[in-house]
């Protein structure tokens, strides 16, 4: 799990990630976002929120433990990111598929 995490932080140092509910649901729907990682913690209005938008544009959906979304990406509180290159979301799905069955997809 930590190589993912660290696959975020990278992430987000080159600006390849939007975050914050409402920038994910924007990327995932019009600018064709095709990772959708969200924080353990996130309540289930929202949550359903970014399923609601992933199942509408075929992006996956993971949930990550509680807290760690936000420290990864530098914003503590943050409950949802959108990983907007398609490089960078290919290869943090190959490292969460090669974690532990923790973080099957939602």
């Amino acid at each position: 799990m930590q190589r993912v995490l660290n696959m975020l932080g990278l992430c987000a140092r080159a600006g390849r990630l939007k975050t914050g509910l409402d920038g994910c649901e924007q990327s995932i729907k019009r600018q064709g976002a095709t990772l959708c990682l969200v924080d353990g913690g996130i309540s289930p209005a929202s949550r359903k929120a970014m399923e609601d938008a992933c199942r509408y544009a075929g992006a996956m959906l993971y949930e990550l433990p509680p807290g760690t979304l936000g420290d990864a990406i530098g914003k503590p509180g943050r409950m949802a990111a959108a990983i907007t290159d398609q490089g960078f979301a290919k290869r943090i799905q190959t490292l969460l598929s090669e974690a532990d069955g923790k973080n099957a997809p939602a």
